[in-house]
């Protein structure tokens, strides 16, 4: 019997210097990408910004906005190579922990209808839909609405 090395995870905040590799991934993503930009914006405002490492080398990230008792997930994103592992999983429960320690009660976040997957990963993570955005999502025919999600932490 042969031992299966298991692949070393960590999640760390996000620096500067990792911007290329996250705008890499955010372009491999998605038709619509965040310029390098806005991420850089977001480590400027503070946001809580985080990557998920796997043998040393960034394979997903995750970027909160944090206040009044409330999170919403402003982006997540793993490598598409790396889907269907379970990663994308273990950020967000990371992303809902940072939402926790931050004070919020409650997380949003907005899916495309046209993202099944990570719908059902944010149901199975206890989101429920609680609206919809009309023509929120700019889309190659026009415009795409958001199913806006929310997910209730039990406060003692």
């Amino acid at each position: 019997m042969v031992a299966v090395a298991r692949p070393s995870l960590e999640m760390r905040a996000m620096r500067r210097e990792d911007l290329p590799r996250v705008s890499e991934l955010e372009n491999g993503s998605y038709d619509f990408p965040w310029t390098l930009g806005i991420f850089g914006d977001c480590l400027r405002a503070g946001h809580p910004s985080w990557v998920l490492c796997m043998d040393g080398k960034i394979i997903g990230y995750g970027i909160l906005s944090v206040g009044a008792g409330e999170a919403h997930v402003l982006n997540v994103c793993i490598d598409p190579l790396q889907r269907g592992q379970g990663f994308g999983r273990h950020l967000m429960k990371r992303l809902l922990d940072i939402a926790r320690w931050n004070g919020a009660e409650r997380v949003f976040l907005e899916v495309r209808p046209s993202n099944p997957n990570a719908q059902t990963l944010y149901e199975s993570m206890g989101f429920r839909e609680i609206g919809r955005r009309p023509r929120y999502y700019p889309a190659h025919n026009g415009r795409e609405d958001a199913i806006v999600m929310a997910l209730e932490f039990d406060v003692p």
